[in-house]
């Protein structure tokens, strides 16, 4: 049967003290309701409906390149009434699956089985088992362990409360059936609102079937309602990519110590040390090693390379057997080839870098061509900038550049040649020639340094 997919987002998220939206706060990187949205979208269904709030048109704009139905719900009259919203976009005959934009880590096995059962015909919902269900609507079941209703926690009375089988909100249901219930839904309960959870009982006493199943993990049916629940969620989310890297064949010093923001792929034994942050899409070769407090966003570093700590880099490619840092940043648009080594306190920007060069200590090269085996001095610049345009700076094969130069762009520098140190190049540098610009040395016999008068 067809599936169609609610997704409940419009909570006001007032708990979490802030002017974005709860659903928009991020973990590991992205929007809750966008891994929300991701998970819903391998089930492959025929369609997603979300449902926003009044004054949700922040949620819309950050999430407008999703392929969903957007439902406003004008008032918050509860869960049924959200559901109740979307209803009239999905035929009587698919199957509905209703989702949380605030449960991020639901897992896709979970709502498999959760789908499987109401394909089957039955009102499938997830409960779970919790030491402290504080919060949580109560499973009420009959002698025979048969569902017969949920209770919320504000609703309940002392011996209910005591129940440690909770509802998680996720429940699956052919969507004609579930029309006629949440038509038949009151408000008459403490919250003034129309619970989803009560068409449990009503499905119950008309003798439907009722089934339910628990998820394999307890961080999947947990809800974000404040910044520490996020902080605890965002550090589930972060254990299970590092026992996935680790599964992988990855070595980590501390994976409690290692944020992922995006996605990583990696080779064969690599080795990641502590506080290393990755961001977009990395791609790491075998045997890579990272250093301590890097950063790392939407690389691909080939086999070999060696990052040392304190690295910035992003929107790069790191050729083999390249070595990194310490304290380097490697900026949008580098590429290096093989054997490249760049140093302390080296910049690099928009530029291309050809096999076995070398820039090994502070040192910034914007907008370059560069050839292979050159090696440049410390402290040497191109200046690219104008003031209003960039420009382009090219040095062949086997260029020795001497420390503290200035390369003026556009300026070309042939292969072979050197560079004297401390010089300032303002025009082409032949071929295989020696060039230099100099002020002559001079010393002044005799001069003394100014002194302080005595008071």
């Amino acid at each position: 049967m067809p599936l169609s997919v609610v997704i409940l987002a419009a909570g006001q998220g007032t708990r979490m003290r802030s002017a974005l939206p709860k659903v928009l706060h991020p973990l590991g990187g992205r929007p809750l309701l966008q891994h929300v949205i991701s998970t819903a979208r391998e089930l492959q269904p025929h369609s997603i409906h979300l449902v926003y709030g009044h004054g949700g048109e922040q949620v819309r704009e950050a999430l407008s390149h999703e392929p969903v139905r957007w439902v406003e719900q004008a008032e918050q009259l509860g869960t049924g009434h959200a559901v109740a919203q979307s209803l009239p976009g999905i035929p009587d005959e698919n199957t509905v699956l209703v989702l949380y934009g605030d449960v991020p880590l639901i897992g896709l096995d979970t709502l498999k089985a959760l789908v499987a059962q109401a394909e089957r015909g039955s009102l499938a919902i997830l409960t779970a088992e919790l030491d402290d269900p504080t919060g949580y609507g109560r499973m009420l079941r009959d002698a025979d362990g048969r569902p017969t209703g949920i209770v919320e926690e504000k609703d309940a009375s002392a011996e209910q409360r005591a129940i440690r089988e909770v509802n998680t909100g996720f429940l699956a249901c052919n969507a004609g059936r579930l029309r006629g219930w949440l038509g038949q839904l009151s408000n008459d309960n403490a919250q003034g609102e129309y619970y989803l959870t009560d068409v449990v009982g009503m499905a119950a006493r008309e003798g439907a079937p009722v089934t339910s199943s628990q998820a394999a993990n307890e961080y999947e049916i947990l809800g974000v309602n404040d910044r520490v629940q996020l902080a605890s969620l965002e550090r589930s989310w972060q254990r299970r990519q590092a026992e996935a890297l680790m599964r992988a064949g990855v070595t980590l010093a501390d994976p409690a110590r290692f944020d992922v923001r995006g996605r990583i792929s990696a080779g064969r034994d690599c080795f990641i040390d502590v506080n290393v942050i990755i961001e977009g899409e990395v791609t790491l070769g075998e045997g890579v090693r990272i250093g301590a407090n890097c950063v790392l966003r939407n690389l691909r570093i080939g086999d070999g390379v060696e990052v040392l700590p304190n690295c910035v880099m992003e929107d790069a490619v790191i050729g083999a057997g390249s070595r990194i840092g310490p304290f380097a940043r490697i900026r949008p648009d580098t590429e290096l080839a093989e054997k490249v080594h760049v140093g302390n306190f080296v910049e690099i920007k928009k530029a291309t870098v050809a096999m076995g060069s070398k820039i090994n200590h502070l040192s910034y090269i914007g907008d370059t061509i560069m050839g292979s085996g050159v090696n440049v001095g410390a402290g040497t610049i191109t200046c690219n900038y104008d003031g209003a345009y960039k420009h382009l700076t090219e040095i062949g094969d086997d260029v020795f550049i001497g420390s503290d130069t200035q390369l003026i762009a556009p300026v070309k520098v042939g292969a072979g040649a050197t560079i004297g140190a401390g010089s300032t190049i303002t025009k082409d540098v032949p071929a295989g020639e020696l060039t230099l610009s100099r002020s002559p040395q001079q010393t002044r016999k005799g001069w003394q340094r100014p002194q302080k008068k005595k008071p």
